[in-house]
């Protein structure tokens, strides 16, 4: 088939656009510390990603007719209810929403995406974008996990995959102690294991189950009599 290119926007490990890389598509994961969703230059044609951890100019340059889906997930520390009562910056971490999604409209002026979305945490970013189009917990894709998710955008959502809740999601340590909130605890999925991530990298990873569901439901083109009438 055609490569089709999609745009990973704040991928981090691109767990997310994995499927799509996988299957053959042309996946640019753009991320730090290599690549700045808010360090671009537009042009008439285009848009072009400027390298930040070297000292020689490096580019990824991306026709907008070429894009076929857009992935986003910009950083949740100021948005997250786990911050709590702390300051948050919310006018820095909503730079980067803005680039995110003054990206997909720039390549939506110019093409018809197949779909775009953004992902964060359930949390503040909704007093922000509103309410979201999906939102779920990884257990119902079969994942290991219980964080609320939420994600905005255009395109066909995933099926869930499991219905009714585990009735025991807790996890025993080596030493007998049993952690009430197992499904809290992030876990080193194999194809990740040995890169060190820290603890908030490891949260950030985006369940397998819930990433193969997505592809399945946004991998062809999306007929847009099914998507709900106000993205239409």
């Amino acid at each position: 088939m055609n490569k089709k290119l999609i745009l990973d926007l704040c991928g981090g490990t691109g767990s997310w656009s994995r499927p799509y890389k996988e299957a053959g598509y042309d996946v640019k994961v753009i991320t730090l510390p290599a690549w700045d969703v808010t360090k671009i230059e537009f042009n008439n044609y285009g848009v072009e990603f400027i390298r930040q951890d070297v000292q020689y100019r490096d580019t990824i340059c991306v026709l907008f007719d070429d894009v076929y889906g857009i992935l986003a997930a910009p950083p949740c520390t100021e948005f997250s209810l786990a911050k709590g009562n702390a300051v948050r910056n919310f006018k820095e971490a909503m730079k980067v929403v803005e680039a995110c999604l003054q990206i997909i409209w720039k390549c939506r002026l110019h093409t018809k995406l197949q779909f775009w979305a953004m992902e964060n945490p359930k949390g503040f970013l909704r007093q922000f974008l509103g309410n979201p189009y999906f939102a779920f917990e990884q257990w119902e894709f079969g994942d290991t996990g219980i964080k609320p998710t939420d994600i905005w955008g255009y395109f066909k959502p995933p099926v869930k995959t499991v219905s009714e809740k585990p009735s025991d999601p807790t996890r025993r340590f080596p030493n007998g102690r049993i952690n009430g909130r197992g499904m809290a605890v992030p876990i080193v999925p194999d194809e990740y294991r040995g890169l060190g991530l820290s603890r908030a990298a490891l949260r950030a990873i985006t369940p397998k189950g819930f990433a193969e569901a997505f592809f399945k439901a946004n991998s062809q083109e999306i007929n847009t009599n099914e998507l709900p009438r106000f993205l239409t």
